[in-house]
């Protein structure tokens, strides 16, 4: 069975997003991101993503070109109206309104014997390092200070988490870290 991959981007100091919540400065290059080893590593492996609605939303509903070809489960209260472009054969979109727990049995379940990748924003990444319910951590680190703005680690209950290093993977626009999480 896969593992359960907890992802994101943050600047230098820490942050996921700057004061104004915008995450433009961590993404500088789209294409260039895409050719680096670890996000072509995640996308042969993954075969689920799950994210929060704030994560989906910076897509502005539209999917078309997206990385992972694989079904996204989107966690929220309220799903959007309205279709959502780029969906296929492969690349689906299911909102749901339950807990971290049962979302991941529903992502582990579509990706079979692949991973199952938390990508976007820190709540559902929180959510799962709380519940002791992700296997890796890996950690995009881009050289720019936000001084401010969403810090990813800012939550007391992962302050006992163990991390063993697996890999360090640069890139001339970023060092990515991949960790075991140690249970």
């Amino acid at each position: 069975m896969g593992k359960v991959i907890v992802g994101t981007t943050m600047s230098l100091d820490g942050f996921i997003n700057d004061r104004t919540g915008s995450v433009a400065r961590l993404y500088p290059d789209l294409d260039e991101l895409r050719k680096t080893e670890m996000l072509q590593e995640s996308i042969r492996t993954t075969g689920a993503v799950l994210m929060g609605r704030h994560a989906f939303d910076m897509a502005q509903g539209n999917l078309t070109g997206y990385e992972y070809q694989v079904p996204i489960f989107v966690l929220t209260h309220h799903p959007p109206e309205g279709v959502i472009k780029g969906q296929n054969e492969r690349l689906t979109v299911t909102f749901l309104n339950e807990d971290i727990r049962s979302a991941i049995v529903r992502a582990k379940s579509a990706a079979g014997e692949n991973d199952v990748t938390i990508v976007g924003g820190g709540n559902t990444a929180q959510q799962c390092l709380s519940a002791g319910l992700a296997d890796e951590l890996l950690i995009g680190i881009v050289p720019v200070l936000f001084g401010s703005g969403l810090r990813f680690f800012e939550n007391e209950s992962i302050e006992n988490i163990r991390l063993e290093q697996l890999a360090v993977m640069e890139s001339p626009s970023r060092t990515d870290l991949r960790y075991r999480i140690l249970k």
